[in-house]
């Protein structure tokens, strides 16, 4: 720590808080500690008396929390990522670049977090996001870091640890079932869901088919569309273990690979999910129809992106899969699929 004049101080970074003072109205930090100095405060410093001020001398091997913070960007932000424009007190903001699926590297996000004076906060992994939408904070706690723990952090984090993945427009089959629909018995109520659902992600229905409680018939239709080179098949109806409900027999018998049927979120315990090689194959249970957010709000985003899933995927979704069908609905930023 040295002193210097204010006019000298321009680009160096202050070693002690600078109090102003105006009576009767304020007294207060007009500076804070760190704070690094810049041409427009030299008239404020000495405005306020200050014609000299001591200013942090860097020793070899230490950083400026601002300078250590700026390194632990090049960790963090992967693609369709934006930064704060300003750095200050050694934090760096990131929002989203694009609109898109939120991807956190859980295990690195740990491991940096782990290392102690260096923090990064996310908002969860698989969150659809807008653009301009905050996503992520670092901070670098001591005013003046030893630059070996960055260094020790560049070399244990490998790739970002966040990322922004757009949705892929897909060219999507819906297959309804249900004899009282096919037979025009009561109106067809997936389609709007299903279409609202897919218009979230910039997505739509492609072609939509009709059929009875008919495996074969269902069986058919499937492989036509696997065929046609639909890129999602989404059924609906049929779902549950009524004994006219075959749809999750007819996916089986398409040639298709069973991930799960059933998952432990609360609407969609009846959901399935197959693969017939990339190409997935949803069943969505009647609760899609009725209630606001259901386990197609956590799979569907992760689907358009081309992520495939596993039967594990599915199963971490049994901690916060509870939806609590608050009156008023601020999914995804709630602790649904959480």
């Amino acid at each position: 720590m040295k002193m210097i004049k204010v006019q000298d101080a321009i680009g160096t970074i202050l070693s002690h808080d600078v109090t102003q003072i105006i009576p009767g109205k304020f007294k207060g930090r007009a500076f804070k500690k760190g704070h690094i100095i810049k041409e427009e405060d030299i008239e404020k410093l000495l405005s306020i008396g200050k014609d000299h001020v001591y200013v942090w001398e860097p020793k070899e091997g230490e950083l400026h929390e601002n300078d250590a913070a700026k390194r632990l960007v090049n960790l963090i932000k992967g693609e369709g990522i934006a930064l704060s424009e300003e750095v200050k007190e050694g934090k760096i903001d990131f929002f989203a670049d694009k609109k898109g699926l939120l991807k956190v590297d859980k295990e690195s996000l740990f491991k940096l977090n782990s290392l102690g004076e260096i923090i990064v906060s996310t908002i969860q992994d698989n969150t659809p996001i807008k653009k301009g939408e905050k996503i992520a904070a670092t901070r670098v706690i001591p005013l003046i870091i030893d630059e070996k723990k960055i260094i020790q952090a560049e070399n244990l984090i490998e790739e970002p640890i966040l990322s922004i993945k757009e949705y892929k427009t897909k060219k999507v089959t819906l297959i309804t079932t249900g004899n009282e629909v096919y037979h025009g018995r009561i109106k067809d109520a997936f389609l709007p869901v299903i279409e609202s659902k897919l218009k979230e992600y910039g997505n739509s229905i492609v072609k939509q088919v009709i059929l009875p409680d008919d495996k074969e018939k269902i069986t058919e239709e499937i492989k036509k569309a696997i065929s046609c080179k639909s890129d999602l098949i989404i059924c609906t109806g049929g779902m549950s273990v009524d004994p006219d409900d075959v749809t999750p027999t007819a996916i089986k018998e398409c040639g298709a690979d069973l991930i799960t049927y059933g998952s432990p979120v609360l609407p969609g315990a009846m959901f399935l999910l197959a693969y017939k090689g990339d190409l997935p194959i949803l069943g969505v249970p009647s609760c899609a129809m009725y209630s606001k957010r259901t386990v197609l709000d956590l799979v569907l985003p992760r689907i358009l992106i081309d992520e495939k899933l596993t039967l594990e995927d599915i199963v971490q979704y049994g901690h916060g899969g509870l939806c609590l069908d608050c009156k008023v609905c601020t999914f995804p930023h709630c602790s649904f699929g959480k």
